[in-house]
């Protein structure tokens, strides 16, 4: 309980839960007064068309002054809560103090109501606290010195309203009694939403905090990474071209076969992780294909440099799509390397080319090992952990399909796989045709 009442918004973010909830208290003063205003308008329409019969009541002349100034007290709040809420014709310490006038106006003209409507019992006079409870605690987030004036104020007017009544003193000190129980109890629920509320955003600003700094390292992960990949990519270069020397001198030199691969394998991954590094994806330039003829050129040069076998199969109509060669190019090859590595050397692999409505469908189908269920829906993350040694014991940093998803996105086409373990694997391309 005493946390409650002696919480305080961290000083870091006061000012800035203080100013938000100005606004916001603000625009609930303006629903509550339209509903207000509504209420008084319909209290009007029905006393002029039940005239005689409203007339009649025992203090109609006080409760139609009552309603007169709901009528137009909700009237000037509503206008000028319209006129606050524009940041540069009101300051914080003005919309503050327009909030905490109404609070007031608005108890005090249910306290008169309900006063009246008791025909001065004070016992009934409780109605007062309990609208007070429930509006401001629900619809206000109010500062501590601001609700203690608030309550203060309520009390003083419920104690100087049982003065005048002829009541016995021991019903007077009991209504006294539960007044103040209940300014206790508007005073604790109202701490009590203002303690939540002010948790609730400080919680937000420090994840928004955490997440600005999160994007920063990752920004200055991805320079780092970035930097050395392109620093490693000179003495590759020279290892690679040491190890060609050494393959033109001698043909049958393994271990200068085994450089050259090796160094060539390594500039592959640099390479990956450059693409993968980058924040931003320029928008590259695309051109008309004829995707039948592209393909198949990209199948043929894999079956000149591999003894493994390629099945390519095509529409006889020609589709033509816009993309850029060089990326479309790096995602087929590298779904055609990926078929190669988890599939044995005697199975071949599938190319299938066809066209539905306004889509283009690429297939690469393997008969290999396939994907464990667990793992497809991983294999697009970047560093997937989904990331598996092939056959031959090829190494994988799961980059490969990352980047080639990426590149199809940007395409604004669709990458998807399709996989049965120990049966084989679909990876389906599906671009704009």
């Amino acid at each position: 309980m005493l946390k409650l009442l002696t919480y305080k918004t961290p000083s870091k973010f006061f000012s800035e839960f203080d100013n938000h909830y100005s606004y916001l208290n603000l625009k609930q003063v303006r629903t509550i007064s339209s509903v207000i205003f509504i209420i008084s308008c319909t209290m009007r329409f029905l006393s002029l068309v039940f005239y005689k019969e409203v007339v009649q009541w025992h203090y109609y002349t006080e409760l139609s002054v009552c309603i007169w100034i709901q009528f137009f007290g909700s009237a000037i709040f509503f206008a000028s809560c319209t006129y606050a809420l524009n940041p540069t014709k009101s300051t914080k310490r003005q919309r503050k103090g327009l909030v905490v006038l109404f609070i007031i106006y608005m108890l005090t003209m249910s306290f008169s109501v309900s006063y009246i409507m008791a025909l001065h019992n004070a016992k009934n006079m409780l109605t007062m606290f309990l609208i007070g409870i429930a509006t401001v605690s629900l619809f206000f987030v109010i500062e501590f010195r601001t609700i203690v004036f608030v309550v203060s104020y309520i009390v003083l007017i419920y104690f100087l309203a049982l003065v005048f009544p002829a009541l016995p003193v021991q019903q007077k000190i009991i209504n006294s009694m539960a007044a103040i129980i209940l300014g206790v109890t508007l005073l604790v629920f109202s701490r009590y939403s203002y303690y939540f509320k002010s948790k609730h955003f400080v919680k937000i600003k420090e994840l928004e905090e955490k997440n600005q700094q999160i994007s920063h390292l990752n920004g200055q992960k991805g320079e780092i990474l970035a930097f050395v990949a392109h620093d490693l990519r000179s003495p590759l270069n020279n290892i690679e071209a040491l190890g060609n020397l050494m393959l033109i001198e001698n043909e049958g030199n393994n271990e200068a076969k085994m450089i050259v691969n090796a160094a060539s394998q390594a500039k592959n991954i640099i390479n990956d992780l450059i693409e993968a590094a980058k924040q931003e994806h320029p928008i590259f330039s695309k051109e008309p294909i004829s995707l039948n003829r592209f393909v198949n050129d990209l199948a043929a040069k894999w079956q000149t440099n591999t003894d493994r076998k390629i099945r390519f199969y095509a529409d006889k109509e020609d589709i033509v799509i816009n993309a850029n060669p060089s990326k479309l190019e790096r995602v087929i090859d590298n779904l055609i390397g990926n078929a190669f590595k988890f599939s044995s050397i005697c199975k071949p692999v599938d190319i299938t080319i066809t066209k539905k409505d306004h889509s283009a469908f690429i297939k690469i189908v393997d008969f290999g090992i396939g994907i464990p269920k667990e793992m497809q829906a991983h294999v697009f993350e970047q560093f997937s952990k989904a990331g598996r040694q092939g056959l031959m014991g090829e190494k994988s940093i799961g980059l490969g399909l990352h980047i080639s998803h990426k590149i199809i996105e940007q395409h604004n086409g669709e990458l998807y796989v399709n996989s049965t373990e120990n049966e084989g694997t679909t990876f389906t391309i599906q671009l704009p045709a």
